[in-house]
Order: structure tokens, then C-alpha cells, then sequence
């Protein structure tokens, strides 16, 4: 079993998941409706940016009030970070990339932890740290599915959980690789329908992103 593959079996939560929605959360009270439709329709595995200041107070309320769903915080930047996210019920911790102060925070914490990185130095730095399941962010500005590729031969047993910019339409391509067991994307929950609580349409389209999922699984 590649490294990587025993990561994600470590980490038991990430166990038969491929797509993770990553949500910006303007409005506490649109927390736990966007997370019950998301569920609703195959996704329940979720990851809330720390964009807003409403971000911590939503990952607390979707993991008090919906047990069946694993809630993650993305976007950590600073050890403050770390314990925010930790201190709500964030189940794992995500960065746009990585710093020895933010990585040492989020390894103490023993939630589960995908640093972001961008270049292969960044990718050797948190494989010296033993972490074998890594964030590729901003994935389509970096050159996408041709860049992960071209990771591939180099950096055996490393896995990516690529996003940035990646839509419905190139989820599959992303999820072929055999470096790319799981993305993240917004696509299933877009801005405009979250402001108008159009759950149905959040909902519709999770599954959709579900059936990608399954698809790449089967």
C-alpha cells in the first residue's frame, strides 16, 4: 500500500471520499442548511474557509447540530488559526500553504492536517514533516492536471488533494490521476444560491458532484 494510501486510512474520515465542497460562509444562519444539503445529496464532507468572520461560528454550528456530517476549517494561516478551528469542531485543518510555525500548531493539534503547496520544494518540506496527503493550491493556476502528472514520477507516495479553479466539468479528469484521490472545489455551492437559500439547487448539484465521485470509485 503507496504511503499516502495509508495516510488516508489513518485518517479514517477521508476513507471513500473524492470530492470535498469548500465553502465561504458570509451568514452563520446559512451554515446549517448549506451542510444538510450538501449531505443531503452525497457530500458530508465538508471544508469551511476562515475567509469571513463568520467562519469559526459555522463550523461550531454545523458540528453541534449535524453529527452526520464531518466539518473541516480551510484557509488556516497562523497558529491562531489552529486553535480556532480546533476550539469549534473542526474534524481536520487545511492551509493554502505552509510555515513551520502553522505546520507544528496543526501536527500538535492531532486533527488530521493537509498543508498547501505549490512547489516541489514546499511538497519535499512537508514530506520531511511525514506528511504523505498534501493540498495543491491554487491548482488550475499552477497547470492543473498536467502539473500533478508531472509530479507523479518525482515524488512517489505523495498524494495531492488538488483545488483552485476547479469546476464540474474537469473534476473527472483531476480524480483520473493516480496522484489525486480527492478534490476540493465550490462549484456545488455556488454564492448566489447560498444568499438565497436555494438548498434544492445545493442539493442537486452535490449529487452531481457525487455521482463524479462514485463514478471515479467504481
Amino acid at each position: 500500500m503507496p504511503p499516502w494510501q495509508e495516510d488516508l486510512v489513518m485518517h479514517a474520515l477521508f476513507r471513500g471520499i473524492s470530492v470535498i465542497p469548500v465553502l465561504t460562509i458570509d451568514r452563520e444562519r446559512d451554515a446549517v442548511p448549506l451542510a444538510r444539503a450538501l449531505s443531503e445529496g452525497g457530500l458530508s464532507v465538508i471544508e469551511v474557509a476562515l475567509r469571513t468572520p463568520a467562519a469559526v461560528s459555522a463550523i461550531a454550528a454545523i458540528a453541534g447540530e449535524l453529527p452526520q456530517v464531518t466539518v473541516g476549517a480551510g484557509t488556516l494561516q497562523r497558529a491562531a488559526d489552529v486553535a480556532a478551528a480546533v476550539r469549534a469542531g473542526a474534524r481536520f485543518l487545511v492551509s493554502p500553504g505552509i510555515t513551520a510555525e502553522l505546520a507544528a500548531s496543526a501536527l500538535a493539534s492531532e486533527v488530521p492536517y493537509l498543508p498547501g503547496v505549490a512547489t516541489p520544494s514546499e511538497v519535499m518540506a512537508a514530506r520531511a514533516l511525514g506528511i504523505c496527503v498534501m493540498r495543491l493550491f491554487p491548482a488550475e493556476a499552477l497547470g492543473g492536471v498536467g502539473f500533478l502528472r508531472a509530479l507523479a514520477p518525482v515524488f512517489p507516495g505523495i498524494a495531492f488533494c488538488p483545488t483552485g479553479g476547479i469546476d464540474e466539468a474537469a473534476a473527472a479528469d483531476y480524480l483520473a490521476l493516480p496522484n489525486v484521490p480527492l478534490i476540493g472545489g465550490s462549484w456545488m455551492a455556488p454564492k448566489e444560491a447560498i444568499a438565497a437559500g436555494d438548498w434544492r439547487r445545493i442539493r442537486r448539484l452535490a449529487e452531481r458532484a457525487s455521482a463524479i465521485s462514485r463514478a471515479e470509485a467504481a
